[in-house]
């Protein structure tokens, strides 16, 4: 079956391999963070507004208008909207600075620490504005933009690695075997979503007993492996309604939902709409309807 997410790392499309940087700004939570992902690449996320919290490697780190949140390589993330989301993506790959790395090796410290700038610091401001220059010349693309976007970046991370906090968090982050083991028991979800799963089976694939792996899942990714196979099994549900056409009730046997009546009705509390109300909306070129997981629904 040909899915359209899987938890393996993230292929970033860089449009320019000679430059691999990319920028965006994203107005609510776009559907490729709507699950628990990692890539390659590091991610900085910069909030021009709006409510929510991102949770990366199990760590909750809460976060409003004006917060910076960085992303290291192969961090097991995921981001919630609270609420009005807008916010500025960055993602490049390191070998982009791995010149300046030989002169500066703690360059890319604020991303191992996982910590962020405190809003009251002097230099908050230059940092945002760094950001939003950022994307504004990644946007525009005019001579000599990948120079100054390198440019803008180095100054970027040189300042925030003065000035960097540590956040206050509610966990310890989730490493060696235990983020392991969970990052296999998500793709083998994944891979087999129309399994009927159960705990004792998912909590056997880790070797842990069912209730130490709630609890890690639930640290992990904010949410019970039951609600989070829902999730996926609906993020799956919207994308064969929006390009295929399968009849609804073979989506939702494909989906692992044996029964179509609780299919449409998890399928409406979740996403807000009907599964034929989004193929109707996909018919018409209407707008993808909003995310599956809104924390207000945890």
């Amino acid at each position: 079956m040909n899915r359209p997410h899987s938890v393996v790392p993230d292929a970033i499309d860089f449009s320019n391999a000679a430059f691999p940087f990319t920028a965006s700004t994203t107005h609510g939570i776009f559907a490729g963070a709507q699950r628990l992902h990692w890539h390659h690449a590091l991610e900085l996320n910069y909030i021009q507004g709006g409510t929510g919290f991102i949770l990366i490697n199990g760590m909750k780190l809460p976060f409003q208008q004006g917060d910076i949140i960085f992303i290291n390589s192969n961090d097991l993330h995921r981001a919630y909207e609270t609420e009005n989301l807008v916010m500025d993506v960055i993602m490049f790959e390191p070998s982009l600075l791995s010149i300046d790395l030989k002169f500066d090796p703690d360059l890319m410290a604020p991303f191992r620490s996982l910590g962020n700038v405190d809003r009251q610091s002097p230099v908050h401001d230059e940092l945002a504005r760094l950001l939003r220059r950022m994307v504004k010349e990644y946007e525009a693309r005019g001579i000599s933009y990948m120079s100054l976007i390198r440019s803008d970046l180095i100054r970027f991370l040189s300042l925030a690695n003065r000035h960097l906090s540590s956040p206050a968090l509610e966990h310890r982050p989730i490493k060696g075997r235990g983020m392991h083991a969970l990052k296999e028991v998500l793709r083998t979800m994944e891979l087999h979503l129309d399994y009927g799963w159960t705990l004792q089976e998912l909590s056997d694939l880790t070797h842990l007993s069912p209730s130490r792996f709630s609890a890690l899942f639930q640290q992990a990714v904010g949410t019970s492996p039951h609600h989070y196979l829902i999730q996926l099994r609906l993020t799956h549900a919207v994308h064969l309604l929006e390009t295929t056409d399968q009849k609804i009730i073979e989506i939702a046997e494909t989906c692992g939902f044996r029964n179509l009546s609780n299919f449409n009705r998890l399928f409406k509390q979740h996403v807000g709409a009907s599964p034929s109300e989004i193929r109707g909306r996909a018919y018409a070129g209407s707008p993808m309807i909003p995310s599956t997981t809104s924390s207000k629904k945890q």
